[in-house]
């Protein structure tokens, strides 16, 4: 794995039903009214849309996703992504004890040049970034679920 590859793993546990979360998660284009770094998100095709992300640092990421799998019964929602960001993510959403666990994971590699040449030096920065960007869909995923966001 090159240096301008990350892999991230975040939990979060809700109170909410799995089905629930499932449903606010697999509806991507809305992402947005929940997830503040999740700035706009644009259908492309039946199944794949364009994401343009910013957290913290003063660059946003811009790149398709395309669902590549979608298994109820597993509780799994993953995506492969091109553009500023090539790889993978998946929701894998669980009943936990009342509530669920959603876990999300990526693994994706910079595909901007610029950003691939700062991958050693920011990499504490990148990975903080990603952090502050996690950290707020959890807050805004608690917000709207509280407020019977579906």
């Amino acid at each position: 794995m090159d240096l301008s590859t990350y892999r991230f793993s975040t939990a979060w546990q809700f109170t909410a039903a799995p089905a629930r979360l499932r449903s606010v998660l697999t509806d991507v284009a809305g992402y947005p009214r929940w997830w503040p770094q999740v700035r706009s998100v644009r259908q492309t095709g039946e199944r794949s849309g364009e994401l343009v992300v910013r957290s913290t640092l003063p660059y946003r990421l811009v790149f398709t996703v395309h669902d590549a799998r979608q298994d109820e019964a597993a509780g799994v929602l993953e995506a492969a992504m091109t553009g500023d960001l090539v790889g993978w993510s998946r929701w894998t959403i669980a009943p936990d004890g009342a509530g669920t666990r959603v876990l999300f994971e990526e693994e994706a590699r910079l595909g901007k040049p610029w950003l691939r040449h700062l991958a050693i030096p920011a990499r504490p920065l990148f990975l903080a970034n990603h952090g502050a960007m996690m950290r707020g869909g959890e807050r805004g995923l608690r917000a709207h679920l509280a407020a019977g966001g579906v």
